[in-house]
């Protein structure tokens, strides 16, 4: 039974689905977002977000049964309209898919009104909202950029049936009008391109596609430029992909997502344990190359439709930051904006938007350029660990500080967790880009990853335009930009080999403690840089709990741990 007198609350959920999180608004104010992985230790997860929700409601001081409406991040009705649309292509080349891909689509639909119902059991007496995917992406996105006014472009794998959509959105007094103008439907879609690719070349799809995105900087893209340009079309309003290259999908494993004759003009499917040639880093390239060419052509698109000098960027394929790169150097729109989580995760806070949207004709407070959504933790002491020292230190970004001018890798777990796939200072692990092999020593000896990624960089933002070619902030490490001709003579750890880098500009305003720390590095070594990567190692999510965090440090090249209440943790 609901409490007397309690709050009006919308759950909003991404749930039973890759990327599953939770976020939680109250009275018109958004309290949080945080996505299951950090806290459960399994990346991706799939989960009904248990221990998210607990983590929100136990914040808000709300137990289950004070939620008025849970928000869904798909409207999962709308799979049946694939079903029939399936058959159509029965007379196409893709006929041998055609029934399998109906059939797939309509166990969707069933799993969903199992989904729906499991829900409706968590929460009896909470209203039960299902939001259309894009629309929740677009909300978030929109929302999150803090603009009265945008086109707003959101790219993805698919969403019900849609794939790409373009937005018109307008602040309307307390509310917000949000109207879709243009839509692409599966089978045009080039996050599953991308995907399918990702999975060719022997990463995990659905998680790897950056790695694909930083071979792709190693590679000639001329070689296999006529194989993407037929395989993903340009057209008057959007992009299709040809099924001679692109099968049709199907919504279930065992199905492959490019074609024999894809592999005869590029290369024969590598395993992870294979070793990476240059055919692979030229398909990445071509692949890479096509994508920022119809993620260009999808924003003139917008500027057409909206007239909008603003654009939000939301959906799977905005984590794409050198097409993003691409879209802001082109000069389209005054402001390009990426929510902190562009992916699936933010969607819980998109169809929380949009059920309060709904229900009170009001755009919830709070989701404007913020980052730092998830939980902290108190500042009492770690526990003793063998192997570990804990001091702890009055002046904490000094103590940081000195530490990376003397070349030791520095991790930091500090206040609330950050919301999307990069760490913002929170949850991250600095180190110097002065230190000569710091790369290497990162890759090899924390990460455990490939010697080709590159570590994006932290700057101040006032000093930014020294070391990048920047046009605008880039709060949340969503752009790559090139970098100046000082940035590759002083900090060359952190140039790609195409020239750019994946920036974080911060302030004190965003990140008091980064800035700080960033201050006096710079005051001892003349630099406002530092390389920021994520506290966790390749395969883990970004470590949630000061637990996983200690265990980081404890089972890699990391030198040191700084936690709240400057907690210092050594070997």
């Amino acid at each position: 039974m609901r409490r007397a007198h309690a709050r009006p609350a919308v759950l909003g959920l991404c749930a039973f689905t890759h990327d599953s999180s939770a976020a939680l608004i109250v009275d018109g104010h958004l309290v949080g977002l945080v996505e299951e992985e950090r806290l459960s230790g399994i990346k991706h997860t799939r989960a009904y977000p248990q221990r998210a929700v607990e983590t929100l409601l136990r914040e808000a001081g709300l137990i289950a049964a004070d939620i008025d409406c849970v928000a869904y991040n798909f409207a999962g009705d709308r799979y049946l309209a694939a079903v029939p649309g399936s058959l159509r292509h029965l007379a196409g080349p893709s006929r041998n898919r055609a029934i399998p891909r109906a059939a797939s689509y309509a166990v969707v639909h069933s799993r969903y009104r199992q989904r729906m119902r499991s829900l409706r059991d968590r929460f009896p007496g909470a209203r039960l909202r299902s939001v259309l995917h894009h629309r929740a992406h677009g909300l978030y996105a929109f929302a999150a950029s803090g603009h009265p006014d945008a086109g707003v472009l959101i790219v993805d794998s698919v969403g019900e049936t849609q794939t790409t959509t373009i937005a018109r959105a307008h602040a309307a007094g307390t509310g917000v009008d949000y109207r879709i103008l243009d839509a692409l439907h599966d089978p045009a879609s080039l996050g599953y391109a991308y995907g399918a690719v990702t999975a060719h070349l022997g990463w995990h799809r659905g998680d790897e596609e950056g790695t694909v995105m930083a071979l792709a900087a190693l590679g000639d893209p001329a070689r296999f430029r006529r194989v993407f340009s037929e395989a993903i079309a340009l057209t008057p309003g959007g992009f299709a992909l040809d099924p001679r290259w692109f099968p049709l999908r199907v919504l279930r494993h065992g199905w492959p997502r490019v074609t024999p004759a894809f592999a005869r003009a590029t290369c024969t499917p590598r395993t992870a344990d294979d070793e990476v040639i240059q055919t692979h880093a030229d398909v990445a390239a071509a692949l890479q190359e096509r994508t920022e060419q119809v993620m260009l052509h999808l924003a003139r698109r917008v500027r057409e439709r909206t007239g909008s000098r603003l654009l939000c960027v939301g959906g799977g394929v905005a984590t794409n930051c050198v097409s993003i790169g691409k879209i802001v150097a082109a000069g389209l729109f005054d402001q390009v904006s990426v929510p902190p989580a562009p992916g699936d995760a933010g969607t819980a806070v998109g169809a929380a938007l949009a059920a309060h949207l709904d229900a009170t004709g009001r755009l919830v407070n709070g989701v404007a350029h913020r980052c730092y959504l998830g939980p902290a933790y108190a500042d009492e002491a770690p526990p003793t660990i063998d192997g570990l020292s804990v001091r702890r230190m009055a002046d904490p970004s000094s103590v940081v500080a000195d530490s990376l001018a003397s070349g030791r890798i520095v991790g930091i777990f500090r206040g609330r967790m950050e919301a999307g796939p990069r760490a913002l200072g929170n949850r991250s692990i600095l180190a110097s880009p002065l230190m000569p092999g710091v790369v290497d020593r990162l890759n090899t000896t924390v990460k455990f990853r490939e010697p080709f990624r590159p570590f994006a960089p932290v700057v101040l933002a006032d000093a930014a335009s020294d070391y990048f070619r920047i046009r605008q902030a880039s709060p949340y490490m969503s752009i790559a930009v090139e970098v100046t001709e000082l940035a590759r003579q002083r900090i060359p750890p952190i140039v790609h080999a195409n020239g750019t880098a994946r920036v974080q500009t911060v302030d004190h305003t965003q990140n008091p403690f980064l800035a700080e720390v960033l201050e006096r590095f710079a005051h001892r070594t003349g630099v406002p840089v530092l390389i920021n990567t994520s506290l966790n190692v390749k395969g883990r999510p970004i470590s949630g709990t000061p637990d996983a965090a200690l265990k980081c440090l404890a089972t890699t090249g990391m030198d040191a741990l700084m936690l709240d209440g400057g907690w210092w943790v050594t070997k």
